[in-house]
């Protein structure tokens, strides 16, 4: 069965919404079942967007596909599969994207879809990925993601809604040729969607019946998926558990941005060794980088990192901006080292003999990170620029070819830390590894981009250095990975979650919510993105 829903007319404003940085909450485990769908509904929406750009605020066309069950069982869970999204961006979009310098763009999407079920909703996150697009020379921009979505359990019978909600649209912007040093100087955009408010059935995309009966009288959707209890005054889902009436307000675990309840990575807390200041914050970090030479990538483990935060001094005189430079500087921090945990990747050595690698990112030096923020004297819209410059040395802790360990020996690493090519190289000599990335706030919007407060994406390229050390017995390895490994043209791209700022608790504000945990760690985990 194939369900289409039509585009509305597109509106003349965004609806209002309010935002919080890192409005996450608890979540609960789910254990998943195979569902016993009857056929699969085949969906095709196509849905009225506005979203915010640097320029302002413009329409957008959104279009889903996606299969989902024509029925399931209650208790048991599904996944809608074949799940894409199109987004189409008008040309006065591209112009925002070209006026930054950028000749392509490779665009990650994360779309809130509500999941509703008799009187109880959740919130579940669909996440695509897309492969670099070049900029056209005019007209609209489309960029089409896909990828896999979190499973939904309904717990009772009636119907398993689902509803499009806000979209968020992570562009990694760069040059056309990968082998240019500077494609990564465009850096990242994150663009934010709202649902039109005239978008046809309020951005309904299926309706799955559970159950054999009616509407229960009890029971919630469980997506494996970012999750948000709601509600209204009166529905019993602002009551105290023993008040509901049946109604278990939705608690879903996803494999994607963690909570404090479930924190399957290393702790990320100061203590009598790294005693906090006023100025302390703590974040997780994780990402993907590239081995060019093995045409694969790497999955950076979420890592924890110490800042001190530095204070803002007044920058350098300009007849349209308020300039303000911040110098701070941060260290990884596991297991009381300055090192990442250690993290494994398998690649196709000479595109044949499968290796297998552990790895782990060690400190020979304090990370700095140069934030200037510019804000425009006529309408105080702020671009704050963030270089970070961290000396990075790759240490190969195992080594498997074809099956068959290898001994690397104790002291297997790169001859020197990462290099990337430093925009400033008279000020920031020597090899370091620089990732570069840019937020943007219009007075009133949500800022956009990345900021050291809450985080957001960085991007940067480096080449890896020879190896030395490799071996064992006489065997020396060094030549065989400098060989497979080493090389130019490997970009990197960092996700930083919301920081922990760790005075939030002795001053407590609105804005430090959903900041911590109890035990002053940070409370969001952010996921990688390709």
């Amino acid at each position: 069965m194939r369900v289409q829903r039509a585009a509305a007319p597109r509106p003349s404003r965004a609806r209002a919404r309010t935002t919080s940085i890192a409005a996450f909450v608890v979540l609960a485990a789910l254990i998943p079942t195979t569902a016993s769908a009857t056929g699969p509904q085949e969906v095709e929406a196509e849905l009225p967007y506005v979203c915010t750009l640097p320029s302002g605020q413009l329409p957008a066309t959104v279009r889903i596909s996606a299969d989902f069950p024509e029925r399931a069982e209650s208790g048991e869970a599904f996944s809608p599969t074949g799940v894409t999204t199109t987004v189409e961006l008008p040309a006065e979009a591209v112009a925002d994207l070209t006026a930054r310098e950028a000749a392509e763009v490779r665009a990650a999407t994360r779309l809130a879809v509500g999941v509703a079920q008799n009187a109880a909703t959740a919130t579940a996150t669909w996440r695509g990925n897309a492969e670099p697009v070049a900029l056209p020379a005019s007209g609209p921009l489309a960029l089409t993601t896909k990828g896999d979505v979190p499973s939904v359990t309904g717990r009772s019978d009636g119907d398993l809604t689902f509803t499009a909600g806000d979209l968020a649209i992570d562009l990694a912007l760069g040059t056309a040729d990968p082998a240019d040093p500077s494609a990564a100087g465009p850096g990242a955009l994150t663009v934010d969607c709202s649902l039109a408010e005239d978008a046809p059935d309020q951005g309904l995309l299926a309706t799955v019946p559970v159950g054999t009966g009616g509407p229960g009288a009890s029971g919630s959707p469980s997506p494996s998926g970012s999750a948000e209890p709601s509600g209204s005054p009166g529905d019993g889902r602002g009551e105290r558990p023993e008040e509901r009436q049946g109604d278990r307000s939705p608690k879903v675990l996803e494999n994607s941005p963690g909570t404090a309840a479930d924190r399957d990575v290393p702790p990320c807390r100061y203590d009598e060794q790294h005693p906090p200041t006023d100025v302390s914050l703590n974040a997780y970090v994780t990402g993907y980088a590239n081995v060019k030479k093995l045409k694969g990538a790497a999955y950076l483990p979420p890592s924890c990192v110490l800042i001190e935060q530095g204070i803002p001094v007044m920058g350098p005189p300009d007849p349209e901006y308020l300039i303000f430079d911040t110098v701070s500087y941060a260290n990884f921090h596991y297991q009381e080292r300055e090192q990442t945990p250690p993290f494994g990747a398998t690649f196709l050595s000479f595109d044949f003999a499968p290796v297998k690698a552990t790895m782990v990112l060690k400190q020979t030096g304090p990370m700095r990170i140069d934030s200037r923020m510019k804000m425009r004297l006529t309408d105080f819209t702020t671009i704050t620029d963030t270089y970070v410059r961290a000396p990075l040395v790759l240490h190969v802790l195992d080594l498997e070819v074809n099956g068959t360990p290898l001994d690397v020996g104790s002291g297997c690493r790169t001859e020197t830390p990462l290099v990337s090519e430093d925009p400033d190289p008279a000020n920031f000599p020597g090899d370091h590894l620089v990732l570069y990335g840019r937020g943007e706030q219009i007075i009133g919007q949500p800022a956009t981009g990345y900021l050291l407060l809450s985080g957001g994406t960085l991007s940067g390229e480096a080449t890896i250095p020879a190896f030395t050390g490799c071996g064992t017995d006489g065997e020396d390895l060094d030549r065989l990975l400098t060989a497979s490994v080493s090389g130019p043209g490997n970009l990197i791209k960092q996700v930083q979650g919301q920081t922990c700022a760790i005075a939030a608790p002795v001053f407590p504000s609105p804005t430090n919510e959903g900041q911590c945990t109890e035990d002053l760690q940070p409370y969001e985990i952010p996921v990688a993105e390709r």
